[in-house]
């Protein structure tokens, strides 16, 4: 399957959706429910939903509680979110997003982090040379996993390349990626540990000081995480009101949850009544305070 942006609203507000249609059927999808998670399961490729492009700041994610899901800025005490440059990183140092048809039970605890799951699906690293557009479905190969614990909360972080990038082929377990890229998994682990450092709050932490799994555990991790998915849209989920009300699990295509599958008809209105058509003349904003440069101190956070 191939796939296509379908952008609404005014880039750099709260208005602006990324929706996410497929090329060949022309209807609208779930980046969170309708695509799936494998793009070829004999070979282990697995699809990619692109949030943030490489060296890009804003944070954007798929919007969980939106009916089909776009992909939105997110938003704290009313501002549009970006994250700092903690030098030497300039915005995200990998295209960034997520592993669609996973999902992290809150009520669930992860057994490496002991913490309960983040309410996400799970979060992709994409360290291929390519910087791939907002919303775009990349199919990836698995290479390793980073167990974060943001704030209390199991946030893996899977790493992964495209399959089309010209490492590609030489990169099959977390060890090559040491060989052939030198330096970004200790990088990676900085950014996460530190990246919030600037707006308050503490240093991250991680499942056994920092460690990345190999592939076989980042799949098993992956597998787990789309049980507790298909769980959840087949309605089987522990209701707990302080974590899952609002979850929208509107899809078009998912024959096993009936309930909430939308017409065509249904999946245009809903977009029509989330945002205005697209403007592409991006709305101004302070590109200098998103330029600016923190500088870290390691040494406090060790």
């Amino acid at each position: 399957m191939t796939y296509e942006r379908y952008e609404r609203g005014q880039l750099n507000t709260t208005s602006y959706r990324c929706y996410i249609k497929n090329s060949e059927t022309n209807k609208l999808v779930s980046p969170f429910h309708d695509i799936p998670l494998f793009a070829n399961k004999e070979n282990q490729v697995y699809n990619a939903v692109i949030e943030i492009p490489r060296w890009s700041n804003a944070k954007m994610e798929i919007s969980k509680k939106e009916k089909l899901n776009p992909i939105t800025q997110d938003v704290k005490k009313n501002k549009l979110r970006f994250v700092n440059n903690c030098f030497p990183h300039h915005g995200y140092i990998w295209n960034y997003g997520a592993l669609p048809q996973t999902w992290e039970d809150p009520n669930v605890k992860d057994e490496t982090t002991g913490c309960n799951g983040d309410n996400d699906p799970l979060d992709v690293c994409e360290i291929g040379s390519k910087v791939h557009q907002r919303g775009s479905v990349v199919q990836i190969k698995v290479l390793g996993a980073l167990g974060l614990i943001d704030e209390g909360e199991a946030d893996w972080k899977i790493i992964c390349i495209d399959i089309n990038d010209p490492l590609a082929a030489k990169l099959n377990d977390i060890t090559d990626v040491e060989t052939h890229c030198p330096g970004l998994l200790d990088s990676t682990r900085d950014w996460f540990k530190i990246y919030k450092i600037p707006t308050g709050k503490p240093a991250n932490s991680f499942a056994e000081n920092g460690k990345f799994f190999n592939r076989e555990f980042a799949i098993n991790q992956i597998n787990h995480d789309y049980k507790l998915w298909l769980n959840l849209v087949q309605g089987g989920y522990d209701k707990s009101p302080e974590k899952k009300e609002g979850l929208s699990l509107e899809n078009t295509s998912l024959d096993y949850s009936p309930s909430n599958r939308l017409t065509a008809e249904e999946a245009s209105n809903v977009i029509n009544q989330a945002s205005e058509n697209f403007n592409p003349q991006a709305a101004q904003i302070d590109q200098v305070a998103i330029d600016a440069v923190s500088y870290i101190d390691r040494s406090k956070y060790n």
